[in-house]
């Protein structure tokens, strides 16, 4: 299957927040740059139905990585017009994680000696470009819907040494797609310095190039910012996105179903 689903689309479509300067007017910020991290929670379950000797067999397993992690998150906003936006997001997740036998584990006859191990790596890259129309625009408050494309690459490596029994890879995956997505966005500023944005976005990988995947991804994200100048301030907030997906084979199904949540934080720099 596809771990790369796990974290494909999984994607991801940045938010938009603007302070004001002086007269609460967003639109005075042709640009918007926000240079931030995630600390990612990770929460991950594997599931599948084959036929064995003409009986059914399930299973479903909870997995995950093991900590949380700060990753990079970079969101730009160009305004085009009072209504229109650009929106571009990019998104990465790199985390590995090594297991180690502590003392000798024997079965059947056989025995997996102290220090063998096994080391799993899972690499994870979104881009998204997004149009936000403001269908509802004042000076303090505007609701936008959104359209763009999302890309998303993934990569899956395992290795493990088991003394003399096993030496190898046995997992090396690699895949990349790009699929359509549809958001919207409400953004408020009750002052001069202050802004509040959330946003919710939605994939189906039935309308991109994922292969035989079929799913969802489900995003939503909150931030607060707080414009020290015109150019310059921080914002922090949250963001969670769950994706949930199947590919069907000859010999059975498999599914792989992903959480990743946590605070995000950073600088914003407007022009």
């Amino acid at each position: 299957m596809k771990p790369l689903l796990a974290l494909v689309i999984p994607c991801a479509l940045a938010v938009t927040a603007y302070a004001l300067p002086a007269h609460a007017d967003e639109s005075n910020d042709r640009f918007v740059l926000r240079l931030g991290a995630m600390n990612i929670d990770n929460d991950s379950t594997l599931r599948g139905s084959s036929s064995i000797a003409g009986r059914d067999v399930g299973f479903s397993e909870d997995f995950d990585l093991g900590g949380k992690e700060w990753e990079p998150r970079v969101d730009g906003v160009f305004r085009i017009s009072n209504r229109q936006r650009l929106i571009f997001d990019y998104f990465k997740y790199d985390k590995d994680r090594r297991d180690t036998l502590g003392e000798d584990v024997s079965f059947g006859g056989i025995t997996v000696p102290t220090g063998s191990f096994a080391k799993t790596e899972l690499k994870y890259q979104v881009a998204s470009l997004v149009y936000d129309y403001s269908v509802l625009d004042n000076e303090t408050y505007s609701l936008g819907l959104q359209l763009g494309a999302e890309y998303a690459k993934i990569e899956a490596n395992g290795y493990a040494e088991l003394g003399d029994l096993y030496s190898d890879t046995f997992l090396d995956e690699s895949t990349d797609g790009l699929a359509p997505v549809v958001g919207i966005r409400f953004t408020a500023q009750p002052s001069e310095h202050w802004l509040f944005n959330i946003q919710g976005q939605y994939v189906n990988t039935d309308w991109g190039n994922f292969d035989d995947y079929d799913g969802d991804l489900i995003r939503a994200n909150a931030i607060v910012e707080y414009r020290f100048t015109p150019n310059f301030g921080i914002f922090a907030g949250y963001d969670w996105f769950k994706l949930d997906v199947d590919r069907s084979g000859s010999d059975g199904l498999i599914g792989l179903k992903q959480e990743f949540k946590g605070p995000i934080a950073g600088l914003s720099f407007a022009f």
